[in-house]
């Protein structure tokens, strides 16, 4: 019998070097892919570089924000906070997030509390509360920060097309994906408006819509809004700057999703290319165009060219950032995955247990990517027939991802189909089918009945039924 299952690749995004559902958190966002042709069930970090316009505002003394822009693009120039380093180079948020909080009082007891510094102010807390995985406690930041803008400086003002995307981002972390699109379309509405359908503003709000719709499986709306930001961004910055590299590592992904996988190679080896050229081949972007293309050749079965890039990946990162970095984690991650489905268990277990070290040191015990390293490891106990130990950890998994995200969100929805997958290798095929029953449910409300994910969850379901007849 064979259980599909999921490799589940985050995106980081691209202000954390880590850069889903993207990630993924980041990309990404987290970025997630169902893999009919895996067995058991991996949650595999996938790095994809998007422009969420969603990071700390770097102001500067007097400087005008834009609250979130991973490039620097005229005419709004980036905030800082108090000449500190930008966020991407911290990531201990635990211990920043007093300063944060600091700052907003500081700026409410100065401004009141509905100037626009205030809502900066919101906006970077919220931001760094999102990086730790407290959602709830991020969303009415960000609300509040759109408020501010919105009756300060005028529903169609550039800080309001900024909020309403940031917003949007968290809504679509946590599975709401019915409430984030119309924001992330009123943005961009408000973008082209603003700054005209060339600007790269505009680009960013393409971007984040199109990977709102691949999230949901509507790839052929999402295809023209990735190519148009593609164009706008070789017109405006050049063909070999690193922003076209991040939007052809996304136009790839789309494509990888759908499995056209000789279009999407040619789209990686670009962005490589480019990224080598104008970063240096050891930058970590450079490891995640790396990641990107070895995840291809993966999916193509070409694992003797997969391997190496994997691994090379991990030096780099291993070499460029400190040995307990989040990237480092992903990697460490992403070639534990490709281990574990070549059937090498003893080498892909220390990797995926310094993976998930990493992360419960960096980021609460109750972080995405947290759940996601146990998942993974979950996965490495079942593949070996270790049961016993396979169960508390995907349970803990599920448990961390219900509190975060709900009890509807396609992240609980894979949580429980693993578990599923487990229990019915058991034999305990009673509590495997409601599982899966509940992980169908799911699926099919917030992502609909054709999207890829659903239809790996019913066929799950349907092996499972057949059995049960």
């Amino acid at each position: 019998m064979k259980i599909i299952s999921y490799i589940i690749r985050i995106g980081l995004f691209a202000f954390i070097t880590m850069s889903a559902f993207n990630p993924a958190f980041g990309r990404s966002t987290s970025s997630i892919r169902s893999k009919a042709k895996k067995t058991h069930s991996i949650s595999k970090a996938r790095k994809s570089s998007r422009r969420h316009a969603d990071r700390p505002v770097l102001r500067k003394k007097h400087g005008r924000g834009k609250a979130g822009l991973t490039r620097s693009t005229p005419p709004y120039k980036a905030e800082s906070l108090n000449n500190q380093p930008p966020l991407y180079e911290q990531v201990k948020y635990a211990e920043v997030e007093p300063r944060y909080r600091s700052e907003l009082a500081i700026r409410e007891k100065k401004y009141g509390s509905e100037h626009p510094f205030v809502a900066t102010s919101l906006n970077n807390l919220a931001l760094v509360l999102k990086m730790q995985g407290k959602y709830s406690e991020a969303e009415p930041l960000y609300r509040r920060a759109l408020a501010i803008r919105e009756k300060q400086l005028g529903k169609e003002h550039p800080l309001v097309a900024t909020s309403l995307n940031n917003l949007a981002l968290l809504l679509k972390m946590q599975g709401k994906y019915a409430e984030a699109e119309p924001l992330y379309r009123h943005a961009l509405a408000i973008r082209e408006k603003q700054q005209g359908i060339g600007d790269p503003l505009v680009a960013t709000s393409l971007n984040n819509l199109a990977d709102l719709l691949q999230a949901q499986g509507k790839y052929a709306e999402a295809d023209p809004l990735y190519r148009r930001t593609l164009e706008i961004d070789e017109k405006w910055l050049g063909a070999d700057h690193p922003d076209v590299a991040t939007d052809l590592n996304n136009l790839a992904s789309l494509l990888q999703d759908q499995g056209k996988y000789a279009e999407a190679e040619p789209l990686y080896r670009r962005s490589l290319k480019i990224r080598e050229k104008q970063l240096g081949s050891e930058h970590p972007d450079v490891a995640q165009s790396m990641n990107n293309l070895a995840e291809l050749l993966q999916d193509q079965g070409k694992h003797s060219e997969a391997e190496p890039l994997y691994r090379r990946a991990l030096a780099i990162r291993e070499k460029q950032l400190s040995a307990e970095h989040p990237d480092v984690a992903t990697s460490l991650n992403n070639l534990a995955s490709f281990l574990n489905m070549q059937g090498k268990y003893a080498e892909a277990e220390p990797l995926f247990r310094r993976s998930l070290a990493i992360r419960e040191k960096l980021f609460a015990s109750e972080h995405p990517l947290v759940a996601m390293s146990l998942n993974n490891l979950a996965v490495l106990q079942q593949a070996q027939g270790k049961y016993a130990e396979a169960e508390p950890l995907y349970r803990r998994s599920l448990a961390i991802r219900e509190k975060l995200f709900g009890k509807e969100h396609p992240l609980v929805a894979i949580s429980l189909n693993n578990l599923a997958g487990l229990q019915q290798a058991q034999g305990k095929n009673a509590e495997a089918e409601q599982l899966y029953l509940r992980a169908l449910a799911i699926d099919e409300k917030v992502l609909g009945k054709d999207h890829p994910q659903t239809k790996n969850i019913r066929n799950n379901y349907n092996v499972l039924s057949k059995k049960l007849k």
